[in-house]
């Protein structure tokens, strides 16, 4: 489990922050990979900027949390930075506005903690489970659903 410290109460952007942070997403990234791995934590900018990042279970693609809203993932990550925080005046008119897409603002009353448990994300009470894969992984052999072992198409091959 990786818990980290709390955030400044305040409205926040929760989704990818690829999409909010991309004038400065360079530096995001100088702060996170190290090697072929990527941090989870609380970060700051060089400006001060605060901003949490946990990395998803498996990767890009489609979350929900437990309030059945939709985060979109671009860059493998879910995280959270207070509107305000958004340089780009086209992004954080559409925060503001309402009309931002992929990711959800939310108005922390008090202050919060960030953690991800083996792929559940929770920031405050926002918590996007990662780790679930309700789709069913199909075998493109045989078609069955895949199961703990080998798919017996293959097996058959090797006959």
């Amino acid at each position: 489990m990786s818990k980290f410290n709390t955030m400044q109460a305040g409205k926040y952007y929760v989704g990818d922050l690829c999409y909010v942070m991309n004038d400065r997403w360079d530096e995001v990234c100088g702060l996170i990979i190290t090697g072929h791995s990527c941090l989870d934590g609380n970060f700051n900018l060089a400006d001060g900027t605060r901003f949490a990042i946990f990395s998803t279970a498996w990767g890009d693609g489609s979350y929900r949390d437990e309030q059945g809203r939709e985060y979109w993932v671009a860059a493998g990550s879910i995280g959270c930075i207070r509107v305000e925080d958004v340089t780009d005046e086209k992004v954080r008119k559409e925060l503001e506005d309402g009309t931002i897409k992929g990711g959800h603002v939310v108005e922390f009353e008090d202050g919060f903690d960030c953690e991800n448990m083996e792929g559940i994300i929770r920031i405050g009470n926002v918590v996007i489970n990662t780790k679930d894969d309700e789709e069913e992984d199909y075998c493109p052999h045989c078609g069955d659903e895949y199961c703990e072992e080998e798919c017996m198409y293959e097996d058959e091959e090797d006959e």
